[in-house]
């Protein structure tokens, strides 16, 4: 077994809590019913700030038994064509509910698999947002692409379309792995888009990698990343697999035995970080790497480095505006989100209503510990001073159980106080959830049963 940076006794101790991704806080599970009324205040409030456009593109052409994305493996056309008809008429709603025609300053598609569409339906979607937003030339646009159903002509006319930044899935190279997890996908094939995305000049190629899949092992995931190293991509996203069958169905064909052990799922995300650091990427947090000339990094520096449901982000100014199923708009101190289901979806969209069905407003506490939570998860780094003064509150005074609830930690050796910043050890970076968790007042809440199962 290769010998992890956390001792045993802390991978017992708080490697099998299950906490959040914090790609919002409160979590998204927590979230009530709502209707587009909380849309329409959300709209009123924003004025004036930048906006960050998503799309989801909920469509893929087979179930990859490891997914826990909102997807819909299909081959109707029909029904293809009627989502795209409710995307525009979302688009054009929610665009003539702002006052005015804020900057668009981010752009992403997401899914499910964005290029099930093909080049005109492509070309059909972007019209739906640049027809009503100002889509400045140059902008970070980027979209999540798999690679066996993705062509040259794709990312051509992506390119065209003003894309600049492709986030290509992978997982894992192994074949073993692949035909486990029902993923076949030739290093070949990803090796042939990474090099065609370069020459039609996409500044950015992104690769996505899982730990913790179906018979991974430490040995075979290593040539993984040998062939990671090979492609040199700018950016590596590098997700823990969540094994929920009770709520993913298609997960439960996966036996226990076949999942890695906490202490090999550690490996796993410690080789992979030991070797990516010794490639030159540096480390983003949680589950990202950049190269050191990356935007993240910039945006890190200059103190504008985001974690959202796209991940880590740019632009923390900026206020998401989500279109489609299952999508969530982050739009100052509110979240909403839409009906899940595509035909659901399409249903609202073509009775005249918005399809907003659950959503968040935050309270005073609410915003305060989300920024608390994102400045260690962003910046792994936390000042008191500056919280205090932010909020107009003595940190410690605020926080005295958080406090009290960190001791053990920093004794552990996750985190230390150097006076009033409290820093994220390279220990801490691989239980990096479980020091931001401390400043989490939902932990023991629980959820709506009827929104178990949400994203």
């Amino acid at each position: 077994m290769t010998q992890t940076l956390l001792p045993a006794a802390l991978l017992e101790r708080y490697g099998k809590l299950p906490l959040p991704r914090y790609t919002s806080y409160p979590p998204a599970n927590l979230w009530g019913d709502r209707d587009e009324s909380l849309l329409r205040r959300a709209l009123s409030e924003i004025e004036g700030r930048p906006l960050s456009l998503y799309v989801h593109v909920p469509f893929c052409r087979k179930l990859c038994l490891y997914c826990g994305c909102n997807m819909l493996v299909t081959r109707s056309q029909d029904l293809v064509t009627r989502y795209l008809n409710a995307l525009d008429a979302e688009v054009a709603h929610v665009a003539a509910l702002l006052p005015h025609r804020p900057e668009v300053v981010q752009v992403h598609l997401g899914g499910g698999t964005p290029t099930y569409l093909d080049e005109a339906q492509l070309s059909r979607l972007w019209q739906s947002l640049a027809s009503r937003f100002d889509i400045p030339r140059g902008i970070e646009a980027s979209i999540e692409i798999h690679p066996p159903v993705t062509s040259g002509a794709q990312l051509a006319r992506l390119a065209e379309l003003g894309f600049s930044r492709v986030s290509m899935g992978v997982q894992d190279f192994d074949e073993l792995v692949q035909k486990r997890i029902s993923r076949i996908q030739p290093f070949a094939q990803t090796r042939d888009l990474v090099v065609l995305s370069r020459q039609l000049g996409f500044v950015s190629v992104n690769i996505d990698l899982m730990y913790g899949l179906p018979l991974q092992t430490v040995e075979r995931f290593a040539v993984t990343l040998d062939r990671v190293a090979e492609l040199r991509p700018d950016r590596v996203a590098l997700f823990g697999y969540a094994h929920m069958p009770t709520l993913r169905k298609h997960q439960s064909v996966f036996r226990s035995e076949e999942l890695p052990s906490v202490e090999v799922r550690a490996a796993l995300f410690e080789l992979a970080m030991t070797r990516l650091l010794g490639l030159g990427y540096v480390y983003v947090g949680l589950d990202h790497f950049a190269l050191p000339d990356d935007e993240l990094l910039l945006a890190r520096r200059q103190g504008e480095l985001r974690r959202n449901f796209m991940g880590y982000t740019t632009c923390k100014s900026s206020a998401v505006l989500a279109f489609g199923p299952s999508s969530i708009s982050e739009l100052g101190s509110h979240y909403v989100q839409n009906e899940r289901e595509v035909a659901a979806y399409c249903d609202r969209i073509e009775s005249g209503t918005l399809p907003v069905v659950r959503g968040c407003s935050l309270g005073r506490d609410d915003l305060i510990r989300r920024e608390v939570i994102m400045q260690l998860l962003c910046n792994l780094v936390l000042s008191k001073h500056e919280v205090s003064i932010r909020h107009g509150l003595d940190f410690d005074t605020y926080f005295a159980s958080e406090l009290t609830l960190l001791a053990p930690l920093i004794a552990d050796g996750l985190c230390a106080w150097e006076d009033d910043i409290l820093r994220i050890l390279p220990p801490g970076q691989l239980l990096l959830r479980t020091v931001a968790a401390v400043f989490d007042a939902t932990l023991h809440r629980p959820a709506p049963r009827h929104h178990a199962a949400a994203v």
